[in-house]
């Protein structure tokens, strides 16, 4: 088993981000465009289902899924009227929130903890015996930063069998969390993370903070 430290964006074998300075992020032999946001299509992105369900659904969500009153067992019921695959004794728990149910498969025996956030604008696909822990944060979402009007660069994840994603853990677009991988708490994924992978989010420093006098 691998363990790797998540510095900047991890990738398969997560080495250190490179420093940025601002020169660095705005050179100076190229002029500067300003992206127009008004003009922000939404092309190539699909809804997958029509207005009246997509209206259904944030109403359902809001009213009944999220709260803390509604048993798992009836959450799993509605996901599934609504498109979701969910498998056997899932377990999903309050003000867990899931853009679109119809993008989002879920093996058996897998736990979603509160507060949990799947923003599923592409499919979502976590294997069976996976924990997500709380307030974790799948995003299928982006942006093309150089787009003139900042159009969508999505993608789909997908999190293998016997995974675990601890609290305020962040999975971004594209990514695959391979099978028995430990995602540690407040880390970043970006990309392929191999199976048995152990994950963890960079350490503050030991020494003592300084003081100016």
């Amino acid at each position: 088993m691998r363990t790797l430290t998540c510095m900047g964006v991890p990738g398969p074998e997560a080495t250190p981000a490179p420093e940025t300075t601002a020169s660095a992020q705005l050179p100076l032999d190229k002029p500067f465009l300003r992206r127009d946001l008004t003009g922000f299509s939404g092309a190539g992105y699909d809804r997958g289902r029509n207005a009246l369900w997509q209206v259904a659904w944030q109403l359902i969500s809001g009213l009944v899924v999220v709260r803390w009153w509604c048993p798992p067992g009836v959450r799993a019921t509605i996901l599934r009227f609504f498109g979701a695959e969910i498998g056997k004794n899932v377990v999903i728990r309050q003000r867990v929130r899931i853009h679109w149910p119809w993008k989002l498969r879920i093996g058996d025996g897998t736990w979603i903890g509160d507060g949990a956030w799947i923003l599923n604008l592409e499919p979502v696909t976590i294997g069976s015996d996976v924990c997500i822990s709380q307030e974790v944060l799948l995003c299928t979402g982006s942006h093309d930063r150089h787009s003139p009007t900042f159009e969508f660069d999505n993608g789909p994840i997908i999190v293998e069998d016997g995974a675990w994603i601890a609290a305020r853990a962040t999975v971004l677009r594209g990514s695959t969390v391979g099978h028995d991988s430990v995602i540690g708490a407040c880390t970043l994924v970006a990309g392929i993370i191999p199976p048995g992978t152990v994950m963890h989010a960079p350490r503050p420093s030991s020494r003592p903070p300084r003081t100016e006098r």
